[in-house]
């Protein structure tokens, strides 16, 4: 099994969020120059602006998809609002960044309230432009669900962080 797909599988993303597969496509995720690694936790207060979202790929006639989501809403321990649905942009051209795609659902600034919970960025390559259909909602979404609708196959790459409610304690 590939290194890079390793701490999704730890992280349950793969089996809660994805199918297994291979990835392909460099994605970086930074808020306020901090990179996101898989399974480090980030506080909400470093996440309360949109991410900057670089995107690999070919070249810039490739488009892709990226979707944000919590699978562990409103709590990791009773998780009936899976997948709670935080961003998604379409048609964001290979070797770029989100800010040049177009957002379906603009981002939502995650507010964890109880235990710890997994943010997770999905990216998938689509066949061509616009033709990625908007979600009825934000509540009970399903990436897969999703990406079988919309034609757009396994991920080519995807990263996770953890973030939990910050107590006055934790502020100091």
């Amino acid at each position: 099994m590939s290194r890079l797909i390793e701490p999704l599988v730890l992280g349950r993303v793969v089996g809660d969020v994805l199918d297994v597969f291979t990835p392909s496509v460099n994605l970086k995720v930074t808020y306020n120059n901090k990179q996101v690694s898989n399974g480090h936790e980030l506080m909400p207060s470093a996440i309360t602006v949109k991410p900057r979202v670089e995107v690999g790929g070919d070249d810039m006639r490739t488009v892709f998809t990226l979707i944000m989501t919590d699978p562990d809403a409103p709590s990791p321990s009773d998780p009936y609002l899976r997948e709670h649905l935080h961003w998604i942009v379409t048609d964001i051209p290979g070797t770029t960044d989100a800010s040049f795609g177009k957002e379906l659902f603009t981002y939502e600034i995650p507010k964890p309230i109880i235990g710890i919970h997994r943010f997770v960025f999905s990216l998938f390559k689509q066949k061509r432009r616009q033709t990625v259909r908007a979600p009825a909602s934000r509540e009970h979404f399903n990436t897969r669900k999703f990406s079988e609708e919309n034609g757009l196959g396994l991920p080519v790459a995807a990263v996770y962080f953890n973030a939990q409610r910050e107590t006055a304690a934790r502020r100091r």
